[in-house]
């Protein structure tokens, strides 16, 4: 009878560096449940040190799905990630464990619980015909013709925004449907879990203390080592997994680019960066409830009344 019910999860999100992985293994290991990562860089084989993947030792504790998934050079985005979590999530459902969703890529953990919106394929010359439009008589003129067609993609869209913008007008000019009105059906159609987001929160100083911590750790790891391997293995640097934050360093500074000290600066620099629009993406989620890594009891107690419940 409980298998008919929609499945809860919980959701243990948040920037960089502030501790998702030791807090969703002390909350996992402590309702007996099972961690699926939404860590869009942990899918990759030989990636270790720099996706500060769990550890072999903490992967005994609790059993992790979707670390090590593809090689560097396979494709793999939020639609492949959101199939696969699914059926493990349904999967364990039906068994009886309780899934956690921990990792901090905002687009993975919204695929997986919402779906992607399954928009109508654009069409070449509608999209021409509309850009050919912008340049001759301004942006201006198809934004006002989308808050009167659809005021309320409207207020979403920035005004200087032509790429949404056309999309919106495209949109309605294929289906005859505003676009405000695809994405309502969607979200109606994509509801199929009972969900509890925790957002780990901490002050941004210390924040920032911790994630230069963890780049220094890192390199004390051998994460330069690890670099120069995946270019002996054959993977290219041009490569969308090698150009992430990280490695795109250490193989500047390997190309002779830059110094040491700048290589480590710029590593640190652009981890704050990131983390910062993590804040921002999951800030805008009204549905995060805000914790500190340190208050496991409470955190504990929010999770058991969401499964009581």
């Amino acid at each position: 009878m409980n298998n008919l019910k929609k499945p809860k999860i919980i959701v243990i999100c948040g920037p960089t560096g502030v501790g998702k992985t030791a807090v969703g293994i002390r909350i996992a290991q402590t309702f007996g449940g099972e961690i699926i990562s939404a860590d869009s860089m942990q899918v990759y084989r030989y990636m270790n040190i720099g996706t500060a993947k769990p550890t072999p030792e903490e992967r005994k504790k609790v059993a992790h799905h979707l670390i090590d998934v593809v090689d560097p050079d396979e494709s793999f985005n939020a639609a492949t990630y959101s199939q696969l979590s699914r059926e493990i999530l349904f999967r364990l459902h039906d068994e009886g464990d309780i899934p956690f969703i921990v990792g901090g890529t905002g687009l993975y953990i919204r695929a997986l619980i919402h779906g992607l919106f399954r928009s109508t394929p654009p069409d070449p010359e509608i999209r021409l015909g509309l850009k050919e439009e912008a340049e001759k008589s301004g942006l201006g003129i198809l934004y006002e013709r989308l808050m009167n067609l659809d005021p309320e993609a409207a207020k979403r869209i920035h005004s200087n925004d032509a790429f949404r913008i056309i999309r919106a007008l495209e949109t309605y000019e294929l289906t005859g449907k505003r676009i405000s009105a695809h994405h309502q059906a969607h979200r109606f159609s994509e509801n199929p879990f009972e969900v509890l987001k925790i957002g780990l929160i901490e002050n941004r100083d210390l924040l920032y203390q911790r994630i230069n911590i963890r780049v220094d750790k890192m390199l004390e790891q051998g994460f330069l080592k690890e670099v120069e391997g995946l270019l002996e293995r054959g993977f290219s640097p041009q490569l969308k997994s090698m150009q992430s934050i990280g490695y795109r360093h250490m193989i500047q500074f390997m190309e002779g680019n830059v110094s040491w000290e700048e290589t480590i600066r710029m590593m640190k620099r652009d981890t704050r960066r990131y983390a910062k629009r993590q804040l921002t993406w999951f800030q805008a989620d009204s549905t995060v409830i805000w914790k500190s890594a340190v208050n496991l009891t409470e955190i504990e107690q929010m999770v058991t009344n969401f499964l009581n419940s």
